[in-house]
């Protein structure tokens, strides 16, 4: 499996780049490393599936450079927007809205309780609604 030896690889160096966090056990750092390098290469799947299914794409015709520029100022302000989010907000919002997953799979994964991560997702989708509604349009800082 490649993408397997892929993700390993990119933990082994994100590890090896970094020091570990205090108060921090090396096994759950290093889970966490490799499992949002794995939610950001899904991510990155999902994001070149979805361009290759377009029929602009399919059919050889040029994008519209007004649509295209308003969508790469609305995918850096959503990733902008996800950045803020706390780290246990982010996680789980990637879980369900990018992965597919749904609560109980993520409860699992996670090892927290269900309502837990109905919580958390309660509140990401409104910190991101509240950023992104905040920022100007054409902007992302």
């Amino acid at each position: 499996m490649p993408e397997a030896d892929d993700l390993l690889q990119g933990t082994v160096e994100r590890l090896l780049g970094r020091e570990v966090p205090d108060n921090v056990g090396l096994d759950r750092w290093a889970f966490r490393v490799c499992r949002n390098l794995w939610i950001d290469e899904c991510r990155a799947r999902k994001v070149r599936q979805q361009a290759a299914q377009q029929p602009e794409l399919s059919d050889g015709q040029v994008f519209d450079g007004e649509r295209k520029t308003a969508g790469e100022v609305e995918l850096g302000q959503v990733n902008t927007a996800m950045d803020r989010l706390p780290a246990e907000q982010r996680e789980i919002i990637s879980l369900v809205a990018v992965q597919g997953m749904s609560y109980q799979e993520v409860s699992e994964t996670l090892a927290i309780p269900k309502g837990t991560v109905m919580s958390r997702l309660a509140r990401a989708r409104a910190a991101l609604v509240t950023m992104l509604n905040s920022e100007p349009a054409g902007t992302s800082t």
